[in-house]
């Protein structure tokens, strides 16, 4: 009987955190878009312009995601610059670059401009505009390991070609959730660039 409470505990625990993740990832800004197609899991959207802070880093995919977030996370928090805090946004995203680079980005919230953004205190830190775009993507859940990202971009990769969609530009990775929220309940995406 002892191990049947011990068993439920835990899963009420499991359950608890599991709520918590998803309250934490509904409650944070995402970049609003407009949905041209939807079929599935793949979804065609029209992004408007957006503003971003981004480092460019290198290494292996996790490895340079993890060397992003730091400062990026140093800079909203107002850890290395003066001036109050931002409110984290999602996704945190990552673009391949040249030669083993990767550009990983925080979306700044809405109400900010480039004019009215603190300035970084150094030099890693960047503040950019995106352009408007429009973006094929899939969106899937679980801990998003290099096997999972690549069968996902060839999902997508096969979804667009089955649509005449061309790509314009390399593909950028989403994560949406912090790395204690259970794989199943993580939210990612593959977001391709289009026409």
């Amino acid at each position: 009987m002892k191990m049947v409470w011990m068993i439920a505990g835990l899963f009420g625990v499991l359950l608890l955190a599991g709520c918590g993740a998803l309250l934490a990832a509904n409650s944070v800004e995402k970049p609003p878009y407009e949905s041209v197609m939807l079929d599935g899991d793949f979804e065609l959207r029209d992004y408007a312009e957006q503003v971003v802070a981004e480092v460019t880093t290198t290494g292996a995919r996790q490895q340079a995601v993890s060397a992003g977030f730091r400062p990026l996370a140093g800079y909203i928090f107002a850890k290395e610059r003066a001036g109050d805090k931002i409110a984290m946004t999602a996704p945190v995203t990552q673009t391949p670059g040249d030669g083993g680079e990767w550009v990983v980005r925080f979306i700044m919230p809405s109400q900010y401009t480039l004019e009215t953004l603190p300035k970084p205190a150094g030099s890693q830190v960047r503040l950019e505009t995106l352009p408007p775009r429009r973006m094929a993507a899939v969106r899937f859940s679980g801990v998003a390991t290099d096997a999972l990202i690549a069968e996902q971009e060839l999902r997508l990769v096969t979804w667009m070609e089955a649509r005449g969609l061309s790509p314009t530009d390399t593909p950028t990775y989403a994560y949406y959730n912090d790395p204690f929220t259970p794989g199943f309940l993580r939210r990612n995406e593959v977001l391709v660039p289009v026409q």
